[in-house]
């Protein structure tokens, strides 16, 4: 199922996209891993004993996206699977968060998604077909305090994902968002620097590891949409339910970051 496919990776030089690119490589496709530092890039490749590749990328510049997309289509004949990762947040009130974090936030989490698939869907229509995997967050389904910027940029790309998804179906191109809620990565710590909220959430937690196996299973089913954990998803079916108790209840502990 996933030998020999050429899965494009952003964010691939920690975290999610660094796990990812592991597990697919173990077993069988061909990760490219794309970010901004080749060096980061390089430390993960020598975890990599498989076939892989890199390629650097900024998913905020246009012209960095379509030059990286050509290339790598041009070295491997194809694009089987673009998994958009690339992503980052910060935890602060909305009052003291300026505009310009807005704006950065919104740049990488949800324009760079959009550029990608820009880039990636004319490749994949020519190739009779392909896969779009959108990296979203539980935070696009349930905002919390401080969380304002990261949110709804997780809301657009859900809805974003949602869009496209009915449009390229008839070209055979499917495309998936994956929700976590919080992981133990880079991300969070960077997010959260003094730790308040990852103590608050640290009973369900994700591990990268989880995260990742999430992920490929995604690609090898083509399922449309996962959330992660279990209790976050019957949470977030809860609070559609019951949004009034939900944020009585659920919002006095999430909401302190």
């Amino acid at each position: 199922m996933l030998h020999g496919k050429i899965v494009l990776i952003t964010g691939a030089a920690s975290g999610i996209g660094a796990e990812t690119a592991k597990l697919l490589a173990a077993r069988g496709a061909v990760p490219v891993l794309t970010g901004r530092s080749m060096e980061k890039l390089g430390r993960v490749s020598q975890s990599i004993p498989q076939r892989h590749g890199c390629c650097e990328m900024d998913v905020t510049d246009n012209d960095s996206v379509q030059e990286a997309f050509r290339r790598i289509a041009d070295e491997y004949g194809r694009i089987d699977v673009l998994l958009n990762n690339a992503g980052f947040g910060l935890f602060e009130l909305f009052e003291d968060a300026p505009v310009e974090r807005f704006q950065a936030m919104m740049d990488t989490n949800y324009m760079g998604v959009v550029r990608c698939a820009k880039a990636a869907v004319p490749i994949m229509r020519a190739q009779g077909g392909g896969h779009i995997v959108n990296v979203a967050s539980m935070a696009g389904k349930l905002s919390t305090s401080k969380s304002s910027g990261y949110a709804a940029t997780k809301h657009a790309v859900l809805g974003f994902t949602n869009a496209i998804r009915s449009e390229l179906a008839p070209y055979h191109i499917a495309v998936s968002a994956v929700n976590p809620g919080p992981i133990d990565t880079p991300f969070l710590r960077t997010a959260d620097p003094d730790g308040t909220y990852a103590s608050r959430v640290r009973g369900y937690m994700l591990k990268p590891e989880q995260v990742a196996a999430a992920i490929v299973k995604v690609i090898e089913k083509r399922t449309p949409e996962v959330d992660l954990p279990l209790s976050a998803s019957v949470g977030i079916r809860l609070y559609g339910l019951f949004p009034r108790l939900a944020d009585r209840v659920a919002g006095r502990w999430l909401n302190r970051k």
